[in-house]
């Protein structure tokens, strides 16, 4: 499980830095003005990406279940028809009312919009970069998604200086950068999916007309497991964003330091959290390939226990990089131990949970946390400050927990051995890799 997850954890380290610090980097030159549109756009293309998890997590959780069992191309040519759907009906919205979307978020609107145009018009490439890696995920292969995220985040690092400041195209350059970036990263990344992929023998040609009928029916049927599969993770991201935004409006009750501290904190601790993440990927994949997970629960545990450990040691150094006084930051991440142990045990079990059919369970164990922390954080902030707040978010993770894990039954949370395997049909060759 380790093994599996580490790659993984770079690819998402990676793609954060991509995505959000090295354009905020190159940009910041340009003014308050112009980090501000670059935040705005990083937070709304996560927020699309939510919309679209449903598909990668799906496809991912399909091709394993298949791959050397059944014919994996039926999957994969479905995860690209739910990909053109998808990207069009959230590409063509977002391009055509970015203006107002901006002006949402933004006093200038103008600069934000012309940014909005170029990073929203390419979410379909960084969509189908997903598809990708989501089959290679799959496959049981998380190396070459962390790769194809290195080499995006060393395209990224090359463009944004020289369009942003060679070319003179400002916030556009840095919004061109990141699309050209993961444009070239997505020609490689398909070029290895196509090597990766067995082939499937044609069919006769009398028989193509019956044949393409079947196929249709097995693609429509299978869109609709893939989006069954994948739904409640979109979900899960999405409320957990939806709940951040109320956080955020919480905290700033308290005081612009507090909201700073929280702010800090929060990407401090992001790089601890995406362990968890990385783990339940890795527990996705194991699972949906019948092979063995250990125990996610005592995995998650532990994990969330070593993540506070080091996040508590390296608090105040880190923190007073980012403020000069950073005793918010600390006093957040002080706190955040009682939270980091369930949730990490919460996601670690979550991904057991989406393989196996059983993602509903995890997304309303979810909205039960939050529909607990919520009212917590407005009550217990009366009583104890910000502290009550901290107080809400350990509460919500843990009841959450004990949602995913109730009932129990035989589960897989302490299972060690392997999983029995499908018995492989007649009608589906095994595929070789």
């Amino acid at each position: 499980m380790i093994k599996l997850a580490m790659p993984i954890y770079v690819e998402l380290l990676t793609a954060v830095v991509a995505v959000g610090l090295i354009d905020l980097l190159w940009v910041s030159g340009l003014g308050a003005d112009a980090v501000a549109a670059v935040t705005v756009a990083t937070t709304a293309e996560y927020l699309a990406y939510g919309l679209f998890l449903a598909v990668p997590t799906g496809v991912t959780v399909l091709v394993g279940r298949r791959d050397g069992r059944e014919p994996l191309s039926p999957v994969i040519r479905t995860g690209w028809w739910l990909w053109a759907a998808c990207s069009l009906a959230i590409t063509v919205p977002g391009v055509l009312l970015r203006e107002p979307l901006a002006a949402l978020f933004t006093d200038d609107a103008g600069l934000t919009a012309s940014y909005f145009l170029i990073s929203l018009g390419g979410l379909p490439v960084y969509f189908a970069q997903t598809v990708v890696d989501g089959v290679l995920k799959g496959m049981g292969d998380t190396r070459r998604p962390m790769r194809h995220a290195l080499i995006c985040n060393a395209l990224v690092i090359v463009l944004d200086p020289l369009l942003i400041y060679g070319l003179g195209l400002g916030v556009q350059g840095a919004a061109l950068a990141t699309v050209l970036a993961r444009a070239a990263t997505l020609a490689v990344s398909l070029r290895t999916l196509a090597r990766r992929t067995p082939r499937e023998a044609a069919p006769a040609p009398r028989a193509g007309r019956a044949l393409l009928g079947r196929r249709q029916a097995v693609l429509d049927s299978l869109a609709g497991d893939v989006l069954r599969t994948g739904l409640p993770m979109s979900g899960d991201f999405l409320a957990r964003a939806l709940v951040g935004m109320v956080l955020v409006d919480i905290v700033a009750g308290f005081g612009t330091a507090e909201l700073a501290g929280y702010g800090i904190g929060q990407k401090v601790m992001l790089a601890g959290v995406m362990v968890f993440y990385a783990f339940r990927q890795a527990a996705m994949i194991r699972t949906s390939r019948t092979e063995p997970t250990g125990s996610p629960l005592r995995l998650g545990l532990l994990a969330g226990a070593a993540v506070a450990v080091v996040l508590n040691a390296v608090a105040v150094p880190v923190t007073g990089l980012f403020a000069d006084d950073p005793s918010a930051a600390v006093s957040f991440l002080r706190w955040m131990t009682l939270y980091l142990i369930p949730f990490g045990a919460l996601i670690a079990v979550g991904g057991v949970l989406q393989a196996s059919g059983r993602g509903s369970r995890l997304l309303a164990a979810t909205l039960a946390g939050f529909a607990v922390q919520l009212p917590l954080a407005y009550l217990l902030s009366a009583w104890l400050g910000i502290t009550g707040v901290w107080l809400s978010m350990a509460a919500g993770a843990a009841l959450s927990l004990a949602g995913a894990l109730v009932p129990r039954g035989s589960g897989p949370w302490s299972a060690r051995g392997r999983a029995p395997r499908p018995t492989r049909t007649a009608a589906g060759p095994r595929s070789g890799r």
